[in-house]
């Protein structure tokens, strides 16, 4: 079997590929997954991620337009829902953060890229914060930024959606086909599977956790590592105060950086950390909530947003798949221009649409009209061994 393109890989960055793929090369797109689709071991299941246009580097500032534009036009395709419009707020606690090295990840780093950018925002104090969201309980310390056209993207729903787009325009799905290499052949790539091994002109890679199994056969080992996060869901009796026309997604950079979500999805509020997970492998991990983590929601919560609470719905864990600066990977390999891959870095679901459409640049020998120089898999953090981990936790 040849195709022009296979991708390897259909969470979230794998299935954008395949739809923007097949949109261009029709039946000739062939997309692999290990696991059914929508299955739980990877980093793209769950019903929301936050999407945002509030970013502290400037090499994802310039994406983040371009990403809801992208979102819109699978929504319009589509006729499907997958934006929600929350707003959202940054709040940093500064007393908090007295005396740990935060870099650009402040209210300023925020705000210096929405004013070179030109988004609009609020900057609120402690009371004015709780003045508009009564929801919240503050020290007095604490400085927020509102940006009205924050969200949420709905994970799941936004996978399924672009794998039906992909069908819809001729490409092929197969699920529970684990890839065992891709071997660069020629100008194509051989793609091995249990069963046979196939031709393509191009590859997308786009495994995440697995990508270094997917590649080792190319020669190239990148430097990532593999976090297990997590996430709970909290039943809480005040519904309609959380609900998301009252209740903004939002950041809360302490001690910790939390994240959480009014009720969607389920009907629960959410709460995870950002970062700080234990180090683990895609195939040893651990599916079992941490308890410390737990522990430490709570305790968030008690303080902070105490009637965000609620009995626990459930929590669950998943993969972040790190290098050491914690960005993007989005590149062709060294000397195998026709592998392309992907690594998301833990934070890459809101600009899914748009690194499909990315993704697919690179792999029709098409130079992106956006920048992402940043990502190129031959930067220091990715051939220095000596590079330290910096990761924004």
């Amino acid at each position: 079997m040849t195709y022009r393109t296979v991708v390897v890989g259909l969470g979230g960055l794998g299935s954008a590929a395949l739809h923007r793929l097949a949109t261009e090369q029709g039946s000739g797109v062939l997309g692999i997954e290990q696991f059914e689709l929508g299955h739980h071991r990877g980093a793209s299941q769950d019903h929301s991620r936050i999407i945002r246009l509030a970013q502290h580097q400037e090499q994802y500032a310039a994406l983040a337009a371009p990403a809801y534009a992208a979102w819109a036009e699978v929504e319009e395709e589509s006729g499907q829902r997958l934006l929600t419009r929350t707003g959202g707020l940054v709040v940093e606690d500064r007393a908090a953060r007295r005396g740990t090295a935060t870099g650009t990840r402040n209210i300023e780093g925020y705000t210096a890229l929405f004013d070179r950018f030109g988004v609009g925002y609020e900057l609120l104090d402690a009371d004015e914060l709780v003045a508009r969201w009564p929801q919240f309980r503050v020290d007095g310390g604490e400085q927020a930024l509102y940006q009205q056209d924050s969200g949420i993207v709905d994970a799941a729903r936004a996978n399924a959606v672009h794998v039906a787009l992909a069908r819809a325009h001729g490409a092929e799905v197969r699920t529970h086909t684990p890839v065992r290499e891709v071997r660069p052949d020629g100008d194509g790539v051989a793609v091995v599977t249990d069963g046979e091994v196939l031709r393509a002109d191009r590859v997308v890679v786009t495994a995440d956790a697995w990508t270094n199994q997917v590649l080792a056969a190319t020669g190239v080992r990148l430097p990532l590592t593999v976090l297990r996060e997590q996430v709970t869901y909290y039943a809480t009796p005040h519904l309609a105060e959380f609900s998301p026309s009252r209740f903004p997604v939002f950041m809360w950079h302490g001690r910790h950086n939390f994240y959480g979500f009014p009720v969607y999805g389920e009907v629960a509020t959410k709460l995870g950390q950002h970062m700080g997970g234990d180090e683990t492998t895609a195939d040893d991990r651990s599916f079992d909530p941490d308890p410390v983590r737990r522990a430490r929601y709570d305790e968030f919560l008690a303080r902070h947003v105490p009637r965000f609470r609620g009995p626990e719905l459930y929590s669950r864990t998943c993969l972040y798949t790190v290098p050491p600066d914690q960005d993007f990977v989005l590149d062709t390999l060294p000397g195998a221009p026709q592998v392309v891959v992907a690594i998301g870095a833990g934070h890459a679901f809101k600009f899914a649409a748009l690194i499909g459409r990315l993704l697919t640049d690179l792999a029709s020998d098409r130079t992106p009209d956006l920048p992402i120089g940043a990502f190129a898999v031959d930067r220091p953090a990715l051939t220095d061994p000596a590079f330290p981990r910096s990761f924004h936790t």
